[in-house]
């Protein structure tokens, strides 16, 4: 039977409307979790290291993120461009999804030089959709995205509603965040941040006793420390440690630690042979400690760092009672 719809008066086509939108809404209306995942300075590393090296990790960030995707019944519903679109049948799904995407990738970088390291943000939201199966289309899709560019690597971000989505287990590790303007959208957004890799709050500044200075600690996977500024007209080390003694500075050596991420938190691994002691335990060249907010790390004994979240206002004269003297008599310094 066919419809001649240029014959229908405009009641009827009024009403033939409103009958089609009931129908649609009834069966491809559906509440999805939405996630978008991107690349994080994608441009940058093309522009370096060409269309071939880009190709290759852009396709890791595929091929990780579909197998996290897969084993939580999700699907990628798109690609373009350096991200990603997925969706869910459950909140609890999707953030663990994302929770393994990050992890897979925390791993797969402790394998490679640091500028070849994969960092992805990510966005996540719990709304109503129109879906047929495959194509996934709606205004809670524009407002995850705009959530996932607010984000910065390795983070996971989440509306308010797919936060009230989630079990008791998940809600416990997120940490709220201050409502945002978000382009196209009318009223700020009030947003969370999923801490995948710890239960703690993430150590963002380094306080430096001795001179009272206080550095951002740089959004990396791998960040170090050490005396050395430049090696070959390239940066040596993220935070220079160089005290204003010139005798102290010789017990510093030019790398001396490094400040890892891992599934389990941050840590600190020591790069040298001269001393590092984290909370009050030497650390020996090749071995690791945990590293949390208010952790104090002496190099040398000669500088006390104390490593601070964001909103801490814990006084960098904190960090005495943490430590303790180190006798540095025997010291070796030939490794500086």
């Amino acid at each position: 039977m066919t419809l001649d719809l240029e014959s229908l008066s405009m009641t009827e086509i009024i009403r033939l409307r409103e009958l089609m939108s009931e129908v649609l809404i009834r069966r491809f209306e559906r509440n999805l979790a939405l996630a978008f995942t991107d690349v994080v300075g994608s441009t940058a590393y093309f522009a370096e290291f060409g269309d071939e090296a880009g190709r290759g990790l852009m396709q890791r960030h595929l091929d990780t993120l579909s197998q996290a995707v897969t084993a939580q019944h999700g699907r990628i519903v798109d690609t373009a461009g350096d991200g990603a679109f997925t969706c869910f049948p459950s909140a609890d799904e999707a953030v663990s999804a994302l929770a393994q995407l990050q992890q897979q990738l925390l791993e797969q970088n402790l394998t490679r030089p640091a500028q070849h390291h994969l960092s992805v943000r990510a966005g996540l939201h719990f709304g109503p959709v129109l879906t047929d199966g495959s194509v996934v289309t709606g205004d809670a899709v524009n407002l995850c995205a705009r959530v996932t560019s607010t984000g910065t690597a390795g983070e996971i971000r989440l509306t308010k509603a797919a936060f009230l989505e989630l079990a008791g287990a998940n809600r416990s590790r997120c940490q709220t965040l201050a409502p945002a303007e978000l382009k196209g959208i009318a009223r700020p957004v009030e947003m969370m941040l999923y801490r995948w890799h710890t239960q703690g709050p993430r150590p963002t500044w380094v306080c430096i006793q001795e001179s009272g200075e206080r550095v951002r600690m740089p959004d990396k996977s791998v960040i170090t420390f050490g005396r050395l500024k430049e090696h070959h007209g390239v940066q040596a080390n993220d935070i220079v440690l160089l005290p204003a003694n010139v005798e102290h500075q010789a017990r510093i050596s030019r790398w001396h630690f490094e400040v890892r991420q891992t599934a389990d938190g941050l840590c600190v691994s020591a790069l040298s042979d001269q001393t590092t002691e984290v909370d009050g335990k030497l650390v020996a060249r090749g071995q690791s400690a945990p590293l949390r907010a208010g952790t104090v790390v002496r190099v040398s004994g000669v500088m006390t760092l104390l490593f601070e979240a964001d909103g801490s206002d814990q006084p960098v004269a904190e960090a005495d009672r943490h430590t303790q003297a180190w006798d540095i008599s025997n010291v070796n310094f030939d490794d500086i």
